[in-house]
């Protein structure tokens, strides 16, 4: 049975809704989930608008949940708890990251890897994330949020701090780095490498003077187009643009064994290159997903580093807007979305 506690909560919820690819959403009112065994219902503060999100709108992550509640940045406070939930206290402020269930029995689980689980759910994707007013997560998949981050500002961090960390892991201790699109993820993860003592090299998109000026804000030595060479050799290199095309660029701007990360869930074809770009034992490798351990580390991380995350509110109404705005790139940031009046 749910906590008896849930007799406090109004019911009906507001939710902008996904009925398929390269449609709009909708506004809809809906019955507020019940939280099953194991789930928190959560009255939802806020949730953060990621690129993820418009692969699922424009059918480039082709099996979602139909309709679908997109985000998966949800930061919201427990109102209701199912059988056996006991982790969060009601009132608790937690976030709700993009993996949010795994099986844990397939080789992948038990040999550690959770963020490759065969027959893992996500938040916003298989399962109804946090474009809504409320919304229903299993409480072991969910991370309590750092007093010091107020809601808008920890939405980020969910995804665009945890990929992000995750891929700066990846790339190995090297001391320059370069990242190729500086977005909500590349904003927190420069703060990150300023912190360890690397230098931070920004590759932004052509014409993009916003984007390279905000780059040298956050502490990067040198920001410029990703179509030009780096004025450095690099120990490594993110890449968060969802461009194929850079793949090439940033092998031929890293040292010999040097990395070059691919940290989007999706991207555009990667073009025929020679040989010679990959020779010398360069990596070229992806991050997928995250684990419930890479939270609990980034979080702390976060806290030690003082990560500051730039962004903007818009209303849950204005989805489709803010949408767009990340499209067209004219984001400084992050945007988010309250449910807040």
């Amino acid at each position: 049975m749910a906590d008896q506690r849930l007799g406090e909560v109004s019911f009906g919820m507001r939710a902008m809704l996904l009925d398929g690819p390269h449609q709009p959403l909708r506004p809809a009112e809906l019955p507020d989930p019940v939280p099953a065994r194991g789930q928190v219902l959560l009255d939802v503060r806020c949730c953060g608008v990621c690129r993820t999100d418009l692969h699922v709108l424009d059918g480039d992550l082709t099996t979602p949940k139909l309709p679908l509640v997109m985000g998966h940045e949800v930061v919201g406070t427990v109102v209701a708890r199912g059988s056996g939930a006991t982790r969060f206290a009601i009132g608790t402020r937690v976030g709700v990251p993009w993996l949010g269930w795994t099986c844990q029995a397939c080789a992948q689980c038990l040999a550690g890897r959770e963020n490759l689980c065969e027959k893992a759910r996500f938040t916003g994707y298989t399962l109804d994330g946090g474009y809504a007013t409320r919304a229903v997560a299993d409480e072991r998949y969910c991370f309590a949020i750092p007093a010091a981050y107020e809601d808008i500002a920890a939405a980020p961090l969910l995804c665009a701090g945890l990929i992000g960390h995750r891929a700066l892991v990846a790339a190995g201790e090297g001391t320059t780095l370069g990242i190729y699109g500086f977005g909500a993820a590349a904003h927190i993860v420069a703060q990150i490498a300023r912190y360890q003592g690397r230098r931070v090299f920004a590759f932004t998109r052509p014409g993009d003077a916003e984007a390279g000026a905000f780059a040298r804000e956050l502490g990067a030595e040198w920001a410029g187009p990703s179509n030009k060479p780096s004025p450095v050799e690099l120990d490594a290199a993110i890449l968060f643009a969802p461009v194929g095309a850079l793949v090439p660029l940033a092998l031929g701007a890293v040292r010999a064994g040097g990395t070059v990360v691919c940290a989007g869930i999706h991207m555009s074809d990667i073009p025929r290159m020679p040989y010679h770009l990959l020779w010398g034992e360069r990596v070229l490798r992806s991050v997928a997903n995250l684990t419930r351990e890479d939270g609990d580390r980034f979080f702390a991380l976060a806290e030690s580093a003082r990560v500051q995350t730039a962004v903007e509110a818009m209303r849950l109404a204005d989805a489709n807007l803010a949408l767009d705005r990340l499209r067209r790139g004219d984001v400084c940031g992050a945007l988010v979305l309250t449910t807040q009046s």
